[in-house]
């Protein structure tokens, strides 16, 4: 086996892991159904900072923390960036805990289709003719669910945006993923832990006060929220973007199966003549990124 492919392999693993374990992240969420969504957000935040501040201490990244502090406009950047992907998790945990994860499975679908959009309109990027036909799709979609639903889908659409702006920002940043989502945390825990010290004080915090299984779920977020993180970081290193385009659909697929099969959510046919629409603008994407694939790939052999 050639180093390549043995490279390959392990990215591919890396990749199957991370939007695998993304896509199982409702079943730990759902077990702290009773932990109110501001204070799951805030342990998230302050154990993920302890752990990605372990991190660093052991590969001696500390020195990248502060270049990236020091450099007005990454560390602009990087506030901006934690102000989404707190919004980001905020929007998931909250559709989590009131039984909306397949709307949230719908906003991670229509992402790519968002980055796309975000990539002509910011970054001044052509669009193939079948990506804008992609678009109108997933456009038709959306607006289907709120006309047939009565009800805009707005979880959907605020984790579509904020992940993909998160991801556009995080793309021209001088920071690798570890030091970038460090410096992150590091931006929310204070606010986050006024907020849980205030809730200790006025009694309504479930840290401490339920059990131990709690306890331990609650500061097990930093595993949730970084061995993802570490495995989409390898496998991005050792794969084609196209392959981790592809791969992306694990987790909102695997969500939206266990929304509708263990976390018992209904899906109506409303709901049906919303997604159908959304699925045939992402096949319509895939194929077309396959089809771009190949024919890069033989313009070497045609010249």
């Amino acid at each position: 086996m050639t180093t390549r492919t043995a490279e390959g392999n392990a990215g591919l693993l890396y990749g199957v892991a991370a939007y695998g374990l993304w896509g199982l992240v409702p079943l730990y969420f759902h077990s702290l159904n009773h932990v109110p969504p501001g204070e799951l957000l805030a342990q998230r935040i302050v154990w993920s900072t302890v752990l990605l501040c372990g991190l660093m201490f052991a590969v001696s990244g500390w020195g990248r923390c502060r270049r990236c502090l020091s450099a007005g406009r990454t560390r602009r950047t990087l506030f901006i960036t934690s102000i989404l992907i707190a919004v980001n998790w905020c929007l998931y945990i909250y559709a989590t805990a009131t039984n909306q994860v397949v709307q949230a499975s719908l906003g991670y679908f229509i992402a790519p289709l968002v980055n796309n959009a975000l990539g002509v309109i910011v970054l001044g990027e052509r669009m193939r003719r079948w990506q804008i036909i992609a678009i109108a799709f997933a456009a038709a979609g959306v607006l289907a669910l709120a006309i047939l639903q009565g009800e805009f889908p707005w979880i959907a659409l605020g984790l579509a945006f904020s992940f993909s702006i998160y991801g556009l920002l995080r793309k021209t940043v001088a920071a690798d993923a570890l030091t970038g989502l460090t410096v992150e945390s590091i931006v929310l825990t204070p606010l986050s832990l006024v907020y849980l010290i205030w809730i200790q004080v006025i009694g309504s915090a479930k840290f401490g006060h339920v059990d131990r299984g709690t306890d331990l779920l609650l500061m097990a977020s930093s595993v949730v929220t970084v061995v993802p993180l570490f495995c989409f970081a390898q496998a991005a290193r050792r794969l084609r973007l196209t392959t981790m385009g592809f791969l992306q659909f694990l987790s909102p697929t695997a969500q939206f199966v266990l929304a509708i099969t263990a976390l018992g959510e209904p899906f109506a046919a409303t709901r049906l003549a919303g997604f159908a629409p959304i699925w045939i603008g992402l096949l319509i994407y895939i194929g077309d990124a396959l089809v771009h694939v190949r024919r890069r790939r033989l313009m070497p052999l045609a010249a």
